[in-house]
């Protein structure tokens, strides 16, 4: 999500295409996604650090980045996307990046540290669950070369991974035993989820709203990602110090999403689908991409490990840099 996703249809069409990159502009265009979302994250950090914003409005701007912009913006975004991506090699190559390091976490986690549950889900997203809204479409276009190549990871992520968490995050917070009926209701409730649901029905049907509508959903959009950057911002001025008193718990979730998940993204797109070139490079590409900032929110919202969640996207963020750096260089 560098930046945010553009407001008009000519400005996502601009975004959604271009030729091949040669490596220069490829490895510029990692460092160009990079400092836009970090100088908003500053922007954050000086509104705690004067005063202007405190931690109650750090959880209103999280609060209404996860209730309204958010859902928005998932319908921006996958209303455009090409919904048949959901089910190619590329969506293999990045369902197994996604599943070691999580399950991985949640096994440390359980039988090391005896985490709670909702916790040990919030370091299994963070493990694996990728910016690739906010950083991987602006990354995919101009790195890749067509933003279209993130949209298999944006699905997963959005239709089966975080309905799935936060189902599990919301049945922990109510207690009581689990319930098929009410574990199939529940992500229906969910407006993040519904706003993927509406966006990938709007892409299968290839159905474009009227501006009366459209307009609004893209312009209330387009303060999700101002929104989690800002509040990330006042938390990291104003929350907990670097570590939260968990710093093992932060080299565990840091090393698993900027090592494992593309090393095995990457081999089993090599190796067990035979992948190459350009292909190859998009799913270590999207692998690589650090821990999403809509983590936090949830985090936040539920208040469970919000230190883990806001230190493993900050340590991720800057540590991805010179994995996608490198993989543009030697794979590009």
């Amino acid at each position: 999500m560098a930046a945010s996703v553009p407001d008009s249809s000519d400005s996502r069409n601009h975004l959604r295409k271009h030729p091949p990159p040669d490596t220069l502009i490829a490895v510029d265009g990692v460092f160009l996604g990079f400092a836009t979302i970090v100088l908003v994250i500053l922007v954050g950090f000086a509104l705690g650090h004067f005063g202007v914003l405190d931690m109650a409005g750090q959880r209103v701007l999280a609060e209404v980045a996860f209730q309204v912009g958010s859902p928005a913006l998932m319908i921006t975004v996958l209303s455009t996307a090409d919904v048949h991506e959901l089910f190619s090699r590329n969506l293999l190559a990045t369902l197994a990046g996604v599943l070691v390091p999580a399950t991985a976490f949640l096994v440390i986690s359980r039988w090391w540290w005896q985490l709670p549950l909702s916790e040990r889900v919030i370091g299994a997203l963070a493990s694996s669950y990728v910016n690739a809204g906010n950083l991987g479409l602006p990354i995919a276009a101009y790195v890749l070369g067509d933003a279209a190549l993130v949209a298999p990871t944006l699905l997963l992520q959005l239709l089966i991974m975080q309905p799935l968490a936060l189902t599990v995050l919301d049945h922990d917070r109510r207690g009581g035993a689990f319930r098929w009926g009410s574990i199939l209701r529940r992500p229906l409730t969910n407006p993040l989820t519904l706003g993927a649901l509406a966006g990938v029905a709007l892409s299968a049907t290839d159905t474009t709203l009227p501006p009366l509508l459209r307009d609004p959903i893209e312009l209330i959009g387009g303060l999700a990602v101002p929104a989690m950057l800002l509040g990330y911002g006042v938390a990291l001025r104003l929350g907990p110090p670097f570590g939260g008193g968990a710093p093992a718990q932060v080299a565990v979730t840091s090393v698993l999403k900027l090592a494992v998940q593309p090393a095995i993204a990457y081999a089993c797109a090599r190796w067990a689908l035979g992948m190459d070139g350009h292909a190859l490079l998009a799913v270590t590409v999207t692998s690589a991409l650090p821990t999403a900032q809509n983590i936090f929110t949830h985090a936040t919202r539920y208040g469970r490990a919000e230190a883990l969640a806001r230190d493993t996207i900050l340590v991720t963020t800057l540590g991805c840099l010179p994995v996608i750096a490198l993989a543009a260089l030697t794979l590009g």
